[in-house]
């Protein structure tokens, strides 16, 4: 008797387990691209760049926890935005 109880354990512990591990999981991160025409170190791009993510967070947007913001810069190359295009 104590073998079935025991199986009858572990078959019941292996169908929970999926459930339990799936309860246990958080918000899932959204991710944005920004992309930048400009320099890296071009103040009003950053001033941009910062002005966004400032009213995402005003929004319940925080980077981290529920968003995740990748920006690229353009280096102010028109030349890269035509090679987009093309591929």
């Amino acid at each position: 008797m104590r073998r079935r109880d025991f199986i009858k354990g572990i078959v019941g512990s292996a169908t929970a387990w999926p459930l339990a591990a799936r309860a246990q999981q958080g918000e899932s991160v959204r991710r944005i691209g920004v992309l930048m025409n400009r320099a890296a170190s071009d103040p009003q791009g950053q001033s941009r760049v910062a002005a966004f993510k400032q009213r995402m967070q005003q929004l319940g947007w925080s980077e981290g926890r529920n968003v995740q913001v990748d920006v690229r810069w353009g280096e102010d190359d028109l030349t890269l935005s035509k090679k987009m295009q093309r591929s």
